[in-house]
């Protein structure tokens, strides 16, 4: 009985290791399945992936002239016109003109999301936003949050853009495997994973100032990741960490302090300040 009971657990274990496997994108990529039709008050560029795949992006402000532009990752269950109030909100504080980059297999675009995608479709958004906008490196400020912050962190190590603005980020697809709690895969995960997101090992090497805005209280992405990734970052930028902020609410919890942080992180590598870092103190 006990030879048969251990038998059972392995072939257990070992179904719960292949459904890892098999979606674990599904996982990672959560796009929103209830969301209502209606006019987006930004302008929408629509490109294509080297792959393909039809894409689009919303513009916020003006990319004209002399502008510098931020260009945004959303994270993994949002989608980016849902950002756009908050993209006017950066226009008015930091003069930039912002671009809110779409996934494929969000909010109606064909193509399953992925890990290799997420790549292509960071890259076109990329071109587009140099391409057809004219903005240049010196005038490029990546944003990511949550999943966005890895795929922004990946995009930095071939743009070169002026500053990595990070939202809540997290250290590896591996640690966050972790939290998972299933038994043996960090063991098992050059094996099992596809995801293979590595913000601390990219910033080690990144000649781009990285800033990081974090809540305490984020119980998705806890804040020791966010501050690992400003520690391990090889040129710091500005860290904030927002007391009583979760995992979606740090521009509302940090208020003021968010926005600062944001102008003060953004203009890192134009020359107007010098690094620096702080903490919030609770919002109430």
């Amino acid at each position: 009985m006990i030879f048969w009971l251990l038998i059972g657990l392995g072939l257990a274990y070992i179904g719960l290791l292949l459904l890892l496997w098999s979606f674990q994108e599904r996982v990672v990529f959560q796009p929103p399945a209830l969301l209502q039709a209606g006019p987006v008050d930004a302008r929408r560029i629509d490109y294509t992936a080297t792959d393909g795949v039809r894409l689009f992006s919303y513009v916020v402000g003006d990319c004209d002239g002399d502008h510098s532009a931020m260009l945004v990752f959303h994270g993994n269950a949002d989608v980016a016109r849902l950002l756009v109030p908050w993209a006017r909100r950066v226009v008015e504080r930091t003069s930039l003109c912002v671009v809110l980059a779409e996934y494929r297999g969000y909010d109606g675009l064909s193509g399953d999301p992925s890990y290799p995608g997420s790549a292509l479709d960071a890259l076109a958004a990329l071109q587009v936003t140099q391409d057809s906008l004219g903005v240049t490196p010196d005038r490029l400020v990546l944003y990511g949050h949550s999943l966005g912050s890895a795929i922004a962190a990946e995009l930095a190590a071939t743009a070169r853009p002026r500053a990595l603005v990070l939202q809540s980020p997290f250290t590896t697809a591996q640690d966050m495997a972790r939290r998972l709690f299933v038994p043996g895969v960090n063991a098992l995960w050059r094996l099992i994973s596809r995801v293979h997101f590595d913000t601390v090992t990219r910033v080690r090497t990144l000649a781009t100032p990285v800033s990081v805005a974090h809540g305490d209280r984020d119980l998705i992405i806890p804040d020791w990741m966010g501050r690992a990734v400003y520690e391990n970052a090889k040129q710091k930028g500005q860290l904030l960490i927002v007391h009583g902020a979760g995992h979606n609410d740090v521009p509302e919890v940090g208020a003021e302090a968010y926005w600062s942080w944001l102008a003060r992180a953004t203009s890192l590598g134009s020359g107007a300040i010098h690094p620096a870092e702080g903490e919030t103190r609770p919002v109430l």
